[in-house]
């Protein structure tokens, strides 16, 4: 048992190694670990599920630090614990370029960060992602394997976002009972005392979502760990509620707003020194607290050891099914079901929305790949994501594969990337694609991460008729495609879905986006070519009956007005060829050769899609001419929006013959 004087001593390390490091970088946020030193110590000494050596094993306890402002409490529990990532000389690059020790932790620069946190409210909407995952796999592999809990220290920012309502209220109504979290309730925000903004009453605000809700000293161990010791065994999600103060310890700014964002400076942290008896210098910590941190780090990897004789214990095929999920492998022979179902597309030549057309190759999909996980933000019916397998999960019951998000199109999203960072699922779920702009930060993240989260984006342009302009989406095309590292799918016809849904699923490092149309569009790819043809991100469809004098560039459900454009061409003796652009991101991985061959030298480019301009230059160049959006649209049927748009075959013929005859 750790007397008080040690417990404190552990704590201080904490604090002293974090605002030691903040004064270096003259960059950061020490308010907060100061001020959490305590809850994390006994979070980590007492509780934590985890192995410094092994810090991806898959039934580790997970610990998200949603207040990813401060980032110096982690970066120090995983010195103090003996993660290889995180050296002294990494701490002292606090901030610095190319440093694991970032302003906020970022996933994938060290072993021990789960996940990417900063914008405020994502981490705490990542852990109900993460604690769902695990009761899903729980329910599919058992207590021997899957086990653990999830952890968040949330401050009062996270808790003000509106992502965190929606979160807590999912996490509540799921029943997510291994989901802990810690509020770091220090009445401050960096305009200075919350009650400046905010009045609400947390614990009820957490209660009336159908959470344990207590509140404690957070700087009393032993309340610390007694309210822990109650909610690992609650029915239901707990949060605690720790009154603590922002800055323990410095001698003038603690409790103030000028602890939270900038460095304490020599006097306050020489103050701080004096205080709380550390007579060491800056980044020095005595052997016996880092033997005393090092040793609860190997006590906690003895539950690794123990779960890895279960592991062996398994079932062989109950065993490589776990595996194979956790390292996000696809089952093998996926490759062919894809290419049996491009076969019966092309025998079929189905004229269905490409909504249907996802719901169709999801079928397939969620039949070959088990740990897909389903969703829609209250539109199953609209966006089409649920499939024959997937039955709804539900509060208690977790071995279904579909979650009813409710309307939280940003929980949802943030929610998706914490199951995908868990492991051992792969989560898709849809809403309409003018929504996006509700589901945007945590999208942005998932590309940051590097991770797969897809998500299904129906009614994706004027086409959807007549519910108007605040649902067609215009300039959302652009937005996503705007985003680094994230994969934006527009497919034309069923086989380009079936295409398109393969792609996403096998990139493993980069979230994608299928815009899929409410409109029936008709089969443009008739013959079957097993190869992926939307891998190369555009290609040619159609080719010109003689040299091309026009080359018609489209994408989803203006491939087919691209077509029917060509024919009039080529009626009219201009060679036409048309190039379908399911993947702009994709296109651009091909050599410079395939690039420039299929944009090709015809005299006169042609752009077509129900959205604005913004990125089509790249095909059609600065003198293209494009057919499309400038503005917003308008609520009437879709038989009536395209003409009164200009978005037809015949003002493609018009606008290329006006140009040819010049």
């Amino acid at each position: 048992m750790t007397t008080r004087e040690k417990h404190d001593r552990m704590a201080n390390a904490i604090r002293f190694l974090s605002m030691d490091a903040v004064e270096k970088a003259n960059s950061g946020h020490p308010g907060l670990p100061m001020g959490a030193a305590d809850i994390a110590t006994v979070l980590y000494t007492r509780f934590l599920k985890h192995d410094p050596n092994h810090p991806s094993w898959p039934d580790r306890d997970r610990f998200v630090l949603s207040a990813g402002h401060g980032s110096m409490l982690l970066y120090s529990l995983l010195y103090l614990t003996g993660y290889d990532d995180i050296t002294l000389d990494e701490i002292k690059n606090f901030r610095q370029l190319g440093s694991r020790t970032a302003g906020h932790p970022e996933y994938g620069h060290a072993a021990g960060i789960e996940t990417t946190t900063g914008p405020l409210g994502q981490g705490i909407a990542n852990a109900v992602g993460m604690a769902l995952a695990e009761r899903i796999l729980n329910a599919k592999f058992g207590d021997d394997l899957v086990d653990h809990y999830t952890y968040v220290l949330v401050g009062d920012g996270c808790l003000m976002e509106g992502i965190s309502q929606e979160a807590i209220s999912l996490a509540g109504h799921l029943k997510l009972n291994k989901l802990i979290v810690f509020w770091d309730d220090n009445n401050i925000s960096i305009d200075g005392a919350v009650s400046l903004s905010d009045s609400t009453d947390q614990l009820e605000r957490f209660a009336a979502s159908g959470w344990n809700a207590s509140r404690v000293d957070g700087h009393d161990p032993d309340a610390i760990a007694a309210a822990i010791e109650i909610a690992r065994t609650a029915d239901r999600p707990t949060l605690i509620a720790c009154k603590t103060t922002i800055g323990f310890g410095a001698p003038t700014r603690a409790g103030t707003s000028k602890a939270h964002g900038s460095p304490l400076g020599a006097e306050e942290i020489a103050g701080a020194r004096k205080t709380l008896n550390w007579p060491y210098a800056p980044f020095e910590v005595p052997s016996d607290i880092l033997d005393a941190w090092r040793l609860s780090g190997l006590n906690a990897c003895k539950k690794r050891k123990d779960w890895e004789a279960r592991l062996a214990a398994a079932e062989s095929d109950v065993r490589a099914e776990f595996e194979r999920r956790m390292r996000g492998e696809l089952p093998g022979g996926f490759d062919t079901v894809i290419a049996e179902y491009k076969q019966r597309l092309a025998a079929d030549k189905p004229k269905v929305a490409t909504r249907k057309s996802s719901e169709m190759a999801l079928e397939v999909i969620n039949g070959a790949v088990p740990e897909t996980i389903g969703g829609s933000a209250d539109l199953t019916g609209s966006n089409n994501t649920k499939t024959s397998q997937t039955k709804p999960i539900t509060p208690g019951g977790y071995d279904g594969r579909y979650v009813y998000y409710g309307i939280r199109e940003h929980g949802m999203a943030a929610a998706m990337n914490g199951m995908t960072l868990h492991g051992g699922v792969i989560p898709y779920s849809g809403t309409f694609l003018t929504f996006s702009d509700y589901a945007r930060p945590a999208m942005r993240l998932a590309s940051l991460m590097g991770i797969r989260s897809i998500f299904v984006m129906t009614h994706d342009s004027i086409g959807l008729g007549e519910d108007g302009p605040t649902h067609q989406p215009v300039e959302h095309l652009a937005a996503l495609r705007a985003i680094p590292n994230h994969l934006v799918f527009r497919p034309a016809d069923a086989t380009e879905t079936a295409e398109c849904w393969q792609l996403a699923l096998e990139a493993a490092k980069t979230p994608s986006t299928l815009a899929l149309t409410r409109q029936n569009l008709p089969a443009v790819r008739t013959d079957f070519v097993e190869e992926n043809l939307c891998a190369y991100g555009a290609y040619e469809l159609a080719t010109a009956d003689g040299e091309a004098e026009v080359t018609i560039f489209a994408s989803g459900s203006e491939v087919e007005i691209a077509l029917a454009a060509r024919t009039q061409l080529q009626a009219h003796g201009h060679p036409t060829r048309v190039v379908s652009v399911p993947c702009f991101e994709l296109f651009e991985k091909q050599t410079e050769r395939y690039k420039a061959a299929l944009i090709g030298t015809a005299p006169i480019k042609i752009g077509i899609e129900a959205a604005i301009r913004l990125g089509w230059d790249r095909f059609i160049g600065l003198d293209g001419i494009f057919i499309g959006m400038d503005g917003f649209g308008a609520s009437a049927p879709i038989e009536q929006l395209y003409p009164h748009f200009g978005i037809t075959a015949d003002a493609v013929v018009t606008a290329a013959e006006a140009r040819l005859h010049k």
